[in-house]
């Protein structure tokens, strides 16, 4: 029976548009394939179609799966897509030395959960995907729906990555269990007109920073510390920390080796987070070559020459920041920069480029006031 003080998928996006929200076609498509699946789920049917949500940036497809998440009345959990594959390799970990790992890690997720929401399905690690290919096979096999959204259809995730193989399986279980819609309004609904709040200044060498009476307006009767900060396992050098606000420069954040993981915990520690010093990102590509046979082994495997993507220089800084802006606007985050360039020339050259619209498309959100109150 239909639990009545929650709304459908199409309620909820019904109301909204009677409320203001702009009627889009291209999520009207959407929200039909959710409520599709909403309606199985409340049926109780034995089999129900996932849902993938795809398309360009600030489509409103982070919103529409919200919708569909919260009218549920069945078991749900709703991930972005790195906390999710934490969970995994944490599950993997406490499974050393089990047969079948990913077997069990399907049974314990299935016992958990019925529908599984995670937000922003992007692959760019190569352990993630060593793993994917047999654990989605795994999860639809007991029945678990998946309902996801991302920027790329499923025949483009690590389209270019090396060793895209093992990952052919979780593509074609993606295709054949859930419904893939492409969310391609011409809007970018995250542009929207609202109430502007600067959170992003380009760094005028004739001019001082704005940064300290900022940090000493948002840390005001706040004990403030500076230098080092442990974050997990790693030291973090910053400018200056409170129990709430953390300032550091692009170089100490992003062009040291932390991780998606290490951005999670910052996250659930701050909740405002100053950069500065961010240089013009991106650039002209530059060729590489993995040598032939250097890391398969002791033994020298034929493998042929392998090509490695083409990256900018300082793109693996690029991820790191790609990565700590998705988890920030995830947690509602704001992140305020001071930058070299303005934002629509910090990224416009390189390999990343793809995956920095969504970056761009994030930090201009954040510049409305509306970010702070979603």
């Amino acid at each position: 029976m239909m639990n009545q003080s929650k709304q459908s998928p199409l309620q909820a996006y019904t109301q909204a548009v009677s409320e203001g929200f702009i009627d889009d076609a291209a999520q009207r498509q959407a929200v039909a394939a959710l409520e599709q699946c909403y309606q199985a789920l409340q049926a109780g049917s034995v089999v129900v179609s996932g849902v993938y949500l795809y398309g360009r940036v600030g489509r409103g497809k982070t919103w529409l799966m919200d919708q569909f998440y919260q009218s549920l009345s069945v078991p749900a959990r709703r991930q972005h897509f790195h906390h999710f594959m934490k969970d995994i390799h944490q599950r993997l970990f406490r499974l050393i030395g089990t047969p079948n790992p990913l077997e069990k890690v399907a049974d314990e997720l299935s016992a958990e959960i019925k529908v599984l929401c995670f937000d922003e399905l992007f692959i760019s690690d190569i352990a993630d995907v060593m793993i994917l290919g047999g654990l989605f096979q795994a999860l639809f096999k007991r029945g678990l729906v998946i309902v996801a959204t991302s920027n790329q259809p499923p025949a483009e995730l690590y389209s270019e990555g090396y060793n895209r193989t093992p990952l052919l399986p979780a593509i074609a279980a993606i295709e054949k269990n859930m419904l893939l819609v492409n969310v391609n309004g011409e809007q970018d609904h995250r542009l929207h007109d609202g109430t502007r709040v600067q959170r992003y200044w380009v760094k005028q060498a004739e001019h001082p920073s704005a940064l300290p009476q900022l940090f000493a307006s948002l840390s005001a009767g706040q004990s403030v510390a500076q230098g080092e900060l442990a974050l997990g396992t790693r030291i973090l050098m910053t400018q200056a920390y409170t129990d709430t606000v953390l300032w550091c420069e692009y170089a100490q954040l992003c062009e040291q080796p932390f991780a998606a993981q290490d951005f999670m915990l910052l996250c659930e520690r701050f909740q405002v987070l100053i950069v500065s010093g961010i240089p013009e990102l991106g650039g002209e590509q530059q060729h590489a070559k993995i040598a032939r046979g250097t890391e398969d082994g002791v033994l020298r495997v034929d493998a042929g020459d392998r090509q490695l993507p083409m990256l900018a220089q300082g793109d693996d800084s690029v991820r790191r920041f790609i990565a700590l802006i998705d988890e920030c606007y995830d947690r509602r985050i704001p992140v305020y920069i001071e930058a070299a360039v303005a934002l629509e020339e910090l990224y416009t050259q390189g390999y990343l480029a793809f995956a920095f619209r969504r970056t761009y498309s994030r930090l201009k959100e954040m510049q409305l006031e509306r970010f702070t109150k979603a």
